[in-house]
């Protein structure tokens, strides 16, 4: 192999940098030509591809976001789309990529190889931590870090005015940022996608809630059921109405700041594998890390599904709240 080429796409997420420069860097020690294509699928119909060398990546490990850029491209999703796409992807004489993304990401690899024959080898970044194949994503942990950081603060306010907050985390189908975080945050409440009818459960815990306790904090993912941090106030509010209760909705905060050591750790690992999975002629699989160790996942089984939660992690919650 003499040419790969790299790109980001979907979400950015923090650590996809440190992917990059993984990718990058183990490229150019095997005498690879490696090109960046700027803007995901979009940039790949629009030829905005450019060649690489190792001062391409100097000082991005510690930055969020993404130096390739990303967008979500409609027109990639059409056979003259991809037909483009793979034009120019042979006209730079590529013959390997590696896919920085998410769900998004790897079913548009799948579709594409119906137009182009060079494999693609996909590394998982997302925040929401909802891709199988991989105990976390890249920007994961970062976002979890971000969301327990402004929780923390939030908590401080609360205590000083015996309120209730409603803080409403990313999370549309999944509900793992709004897990984990509020475990970390100590949480009196936490609503996620995957368990239905919560509400009635937090409810029941701010109802028998000790009274001593001044401030009580409630994690919504914002794919809830219950429709969201407002709606949920609401519904609290009717069955509190003494209550003072606040909202706060986090948002696109949560992607980004610098990323984590453990993120940067993981991106590493995952882009310099990527790159050793095209020399062994790997194709359409996402590269993962189960207990500690790199695995290879078909994109087929990568794709996002909806996964029961982990019931004893759910249970705690519910025993520490009290």
């Amino acid at each position: 192999m003499k040419s790969v080429a790299v790109f980001t796409s979907g979400g950015d997420s923090p650590g996809m940098n440190a992917c990059i420069r993984a990718v990058v860097r183990t490229a150019l020690h095997h005498k690879i030509d490696v090109y960046g294509i700027r803007y995901g699928y979009e940039g790949m119909i629009r030829d905005d591809i450019f060649k690489m060398n190792a001062q391409s990546v100097a000082n991005i490990i510690h930055r969020g976001g993404t130096i390739l850029k990303t967008a979500r491209s409609k027109e990639f999703m059409t056979p003259e789309g991809m037909a483009k796409a793979a034009a120019n992807i042979s006209s730079h004489g590529i013959e390997g990529i590696v896919a920085i993304g998410g769900d998004g990401t790897f079913r548009g690899a799948l579709e594409f190889r119906k137009y182009c024959g060079v494999p693609v080898v996909g590394c998982p970044g997302t925040i929401d931590n909802d891709l199988p194949g991989s105990d976390y994503t890249i920007g994961f942990d970062t976002a979890i870090n971000t969301v327990v950081e402004a929780v923390d603060k939030i908590r401080d306010t609360a205590e000083s005015h015996n309120r209730i907050f409603v803080v409403e985390v990313m999370g549309r189908d999944a509900g793992l940022i709004a897990l984990y975080s509020g475990i970390g945050a100590g949480a009196e409440g936490i609503m996620i996608p995957e368990t239905k009818n919560d509400l009635d459960a937090v409810l029941s815990i701010l109802g028998r809630s000790r009274k001593d306790k001044k401030s009580k904090i409630i994690l919504v993912a914002e794919g809830d059921e219950a429709g969201g941090a407002f709606k949920v106030s609401e519904q609290i509010r009717a069955q509190f109405p003494q209550a003072d209760i606040r909202v706060t909705v986090l948002g696109h905060v949560q992607r980004g700041g610098s990323p984590t050591c453990m993120d940067r750790v993981n991106a590493g690992r995952m882009g310099f594998s990527a790159v050793r999975a095209l020399l062994e002629k790997r194709s359409h699989e996402m590269v993962g890390i189960v207990n500690g160790k790199i695995i290879f996942t078909p994109f087929t089984g990568a794709v996002k599904q909806m996964q029961e939660p982990d019931t004893a992690l759910i249970e705690m919650t519910k025993i520490l709240a009290s």
